[in-house]
């Protein structure tokens, strides 16, 4: 991805009203008993929004377009920032063994006994802290951005409990190599301008 994609974060004053979420792809099949069977395709969710919400003056209407022309459309990646859900608090990323040092950033979402483990590659530099059995790490690792692995220096020792604390950005790209804006739409509101999730 790194060849493609640009370490520039989205407008945050158009991503702020923009409207979207997590999607997955499920095949559901209707029996003649009208019972259904359900087969689902993805493993992990794939984030879509539609920023066009978010362009409400010229100004932003300009920022926009720049920013699309400097992606050249779907051909770059860029980071996005969901406000609704950016932050992490006391997330386990594993627990030692005395011999691994690189743990990948996640976010875990439990309910009812169930839980999803979303893979977190894009951190935003300088909001990252490690813990190790709760005790904060000062020094001893550090974290790329760009991947969202954290690389101790000296392995922790077997059975002590990782958790870090970090704010995150999404990496994704336009749904459209057309970026149809005008100024009554931008004034109504109605834009449709589609960003996806990349995965990794």
């Amino acid at each position: 991805m790194a060849d493609d994609f640009h370490e520039v974060q989205f407008p945050t004053d158009i991503s702020y009203e923009s409207s979207g979420g997590p999607e997955f792809s499920t095949e559901v099949i209707e029996l003649g008993s009208g019972h259904e069977r359900r087969n689902q395709n993805w493993t992990y969710a794939r984030q879509r929004w539609n920023v066009g919400y978010g362009v409400r003056e010229k100004g932003q209407l300009d920022s926009l377009r720049a920013f699309f022309y400097a992606r050249k459309g779907r051909a770059y990646g860029f980071r996005f920032k969901d406000h609704d859900d950016y932050q992490a608090t006391g997330e386990e990323l594993g627990t030692g063994d005395g011999s691994e040092t690189e743990f990948q950033l996640i976010k875990t979402y439990s309910s009812g006994g169930e839980s999803y483990e979303r893979k977190i590659t894009k951190p935003v530099s300088g909001t990252v802290t490690i813990y190790i059995d709760s005790v904060e790490q000062a020094s001893g690792w550090s974290v790329d951005t760009t991947t969202g692995i954290v690389t101790f220096s000296s392995p922790p020792t077997s059975g002590e409990v990782i958790t870090a604390d970090f704010d995150f950005d999404i990496p994704v790209r336009f749904e459209s190599d057309y970026l149809p804006v005008n100024l009554s739409s931008y004034q109504a509101r109605a834009a449709d301008v589609i960003l996806l999730e990349l995965k990794s």
